[in-house]
């Protein structure tokens, strides 16, 4: 048993990513092809870890591994060491970067973090990025997890885990096709309440600030078409199915082309606020503080570029 009274380095950082390899994947064998070792090499890491520390990380459940108590209090650190490990390494063998892990909600990863990261990318021609685009809960869930560096959503949802910072504030708007019996004239509540809708998903931040929105005023929706796309919300509307309640960010370019119109209502105008989220007890790397520095100061594109 380790004599905890000495206190020699005993933890390597192979040891320390092997470990935050396995408590993603549920097994050596698949952290070992995460993370390009064998999985005897990888089993072996992670028995050293455990007798190191002289406590069990992994509660084994048939062949899968859960974290316990004790893997959960170490996961978030071995995290940041390993990251800030790979960005010292980064600085000699800038080929082998790692690229930085983005999740975004829908709104802003189809329509503001493209034109962001690539203003990103220009100013740092060495930086790699991998954005991730899903709906509110998926990107709560990828930052939590670990599977993603920086997390960007829509909605109120949050978790305990994560730290918000506010953005930018996004204005919601009642869209529908210029040929819509509801267009060019202005709509009350009660024609609102009688209309059909086409609406993001259940657990999108659209669809959340939509019924927070119109759920008050309104009532409840006749919501004709649940889809998990705006773009396909776009082209169902634009064909002169029922209206909609998007981002003016995700309309911009279809109200500028006219195959959409945004509908004049009796109803007060409504925004939301996009967060960038981050897990708590993770320390972020050098170039994640960068990248979220831009992001803050304005590295925006402008509705509808």
């Amino acid at each position: 048993m380790t004599d905890k009274s000495d206190h020699r380095l005993r933890l390597t950082l192979r040891q320390l990513e092997v470990f935050a390899a396995t408590a993603r994947e549920g097994s050596t064998r698949a952290a070992a092809g995460r993370i390009a070792r064998s999985q005897s090499a990888a089993s072996a890491a992670l028995a050293d870890l455990e007798a190191s520390l002289g406590a069990q990380l992994f509660d084994r459940i048939g062949r899968r591994l859960v974290l316990n108590e004790n893997g959960r209090a170490l996961l978030a650190r071995s995290v940041s060491l390993v990251d800030q490990a790979a960005e010292l390494q980064a600085m000699f063998f800038t080929d082998q970067q790692t690229p930085l892990r983005i999740a975004a909600s829908f709104t802003t990863g189809e329509y503001l973090l493209p034109g962001i990261v690539l203003g990103w990318k220009q100013q740092n021609p060495q930086a790699r990025a991998r954005l991730i685009i899903g709906n509110t809960s998926d990107v709560i869930a990828a930052v939590v997890g670990f599977d993603a560096d920086v997390g960007f959503i829509e909605g109120r949802q949050t978790h305990p885990d994560l730290a918000v910072r506010r953005w930018l504030s996004d204005e919601m708007v009642v869209v529908a096709s210029p040929s819509h019996p509801l267009a060019g004239r202005m709509v009350g509540a009660r024609e609102l309440a009688d209309a059909g809708w086409v609406l993001r998903e259940e657990g999108s931040g659209t669809r959340e600030a939509t019924e927070d929105w119109l759920g008050r005023r309104v009532g409840p929706l006749d919501v004709e078409l649940e889809l998990g796309s705006s773009h396909a919300i776009k082209r169902v509307l634009a064909s002169g199915v029922g209206i909609g309640c998007m981002s003016r960010y995700a309309v911009a370019d279809a109200l500028a082309a006219g195959s959409l119109v945004e509908l004049k209502t009796t109803l007060p105008k409504n925004s939301r606020t996009l967060s960038i989220v981050l897990h708590r007890q993770r320390q972020p790397g050098r170039t994640l503080e960068a990248f979220i520095d831009y992001c803050m100061a304005g590295g925006t594109p402008r509705q509808g570029s």
